[in-house]
This record gives structure tokens, C-alpha cells and sequence, in this order.
């Protein structure tokens, strides 16, 4: 079955550059954000990683625990993290799911289930789908999903700012337009009616349509 926005993410134990884990425990009360790799040693992967270590602060800001995903084994990660390093400046301090038997891949859709054997001897072509970014809520629910093709690396920072906005929305009965960052006016959802509406916004919105009413940010 594939997965879909709301679904419970699946549980998993798995190997990890950091030791043993146990997903949803690892995520706690908290939000998780699981990125996968399609191979060690990669050169977009490498400046991902990185890219990442940077940003962790910003993510722990916002209870937001990162763990990464490759289709190699733990000895491969360990190596791996000293050439992140000389090419970010930075070693990446959170965990790196060794996924050898494919199975976390196939468990999250990104392998097809009937591929036999383990990552050896595949390449990164063979696992060029297991290239998706899974956001996951303290409910334990799939929040977003995003799947990048090998040549394109990820933004980082996107990904913070969608964090920004579905921590917001989980808390008031508002949507983020687009383009929207932290800060900024927000959408009145149209299940609030305008009765609702004067009570939770005492001060007024600004009617662009009858189904679109803008606020400043609530959390302000």
C-alpha cells in the first residue's frame, strides 16, 4: 500500500551510525524528519549531509529531531562523515540509518517490495527512488512528503519553513499562502465562519474574497 499525507508512519528498529533505534520512539513528543540516500559516497548526498549538519540548530529550535537513510552498511556512514566533513566543514551529528536489507526503503515505498537481495553490489541508479523526505508529527503521522530526482539537491531551508508552517497550523485554525514565511499573514481556514472569526480575531482580517481572509500570525 502506498503512503499518504496522514498515515501513520511505519514503525521500524533499525542500525544507525549513532547505535540501535527504534523509530517512533526516537521520535518522542517531538517532530522527525527521515531522509533517504540512495548510496555512501555520492556527491549530492555528501553536500546534503552537510548542508544539514549546519542547519541542526535551527531544526532543534523546533523540537525537530533529523536522521538520515542510506543503503549501506554502518562502517560505510562512519567513513563517509569524515568526507562530509572536509568538503562542509562540518561532521554530521545525528543518526545515519544503515538500511542494508532494504528493508526501511521497501517499508516506506521507495523500493519495490519484490526486489530480492541486499545493497550489495547495487548501485546508486538501482536505488535512485529511495531519494524522499518524510516529516513526521509527535502524533506520529506523516505531515509532508517530497521525493528529489539524484541530480537536484534538497533545500534545507524549505524544508524549515514547511515545518514552520504545519507547527502553526496544528496550533490555530489557519492556513500559510504561498511563498509564506514565519512572521507573516496568515489565512483564516474558511471552516471558521465569520461569527468564529470575531471572537478568535477580535481586532478584524483583511477580506480579499469571501473564502480567503487574511490575518497577521497568530503565534505573534
Amino acid at each position: 500500500m502506498s503512503l499518504r499525507i496522514n498515515d501513520i508512519a511505519p514503525d521500524f528498529k533499525a542500525k544507525t551510525s549513532e547505535g540501535d533505534i527504534s523509530f517512533h520512539d526516537w521520535i518522542g513528543d517531538g517532530w522527525g524528519v527521515l531522509f533517504s540516500h540512495p548510496k555512501d559516497f555520492t556527491p549530492v548526498c555528501t553536500t546534503e549531509l552537510g548542508s544539514l549538519a549546519k542547519l541542526r540548530p535551527e531544526f532543534d529550535k523546533r523540537n525537530v529531531k533529523v536522521m538520515g537513510l542510506s543503503v549501506d552498511p554502518v562502517s560505510d556512514h562512519i567513513k563517509w562523515l569524515d568526507d562530509i566533513k572536509d568538503v562542509c566543514g562540518l561532521k554530521p551529528n545525528y543518526p545515519i540509518i544503515a538500511d542494508e536489507d532494504l528493508k526501511i526503503a521497501k517499508l516506506y515505498n521507495m523500493l519495490q517490495v519484490d526486489i530480492a537481495g541486499s545493497s550489495e553490489g547495487r548501485t546508486a541508479m538501482d536505488n535512485k527512488t529511495v531519494r524522499t523526505v518524510f516529516i513526521v508529527g509527535p502524533d506520529k503521522r506523516i505531515k509532508l512528503f517530497l521525493t528529489y530526482p539524484m541530480t537536484t539537491g534538497r533545500n534545507f531551508h524549505e524544508l524549515l519553513r514547511t515545518i514552520d508552517s504545519m507547527q502553526l497550523t496544528a496550533k490555530y485554525k489557519v492556513a500559510t499562502p504561498a511563498d509564506w514565511k514565519k512572521g507573516e499573514d496568515v489565512i483564516i481556514v474558511p471552516a471558521v465562519k465569520d461569527e468564529e472569526a470575531k471572537k478568535l480575531y477580535p481586532n478584524g482580517w483583511e477580506t480579499l474574497k469571501p473564502y480567503l481572509r487574511k490575518v497577521p500570525d497568530p503565534s505573534k
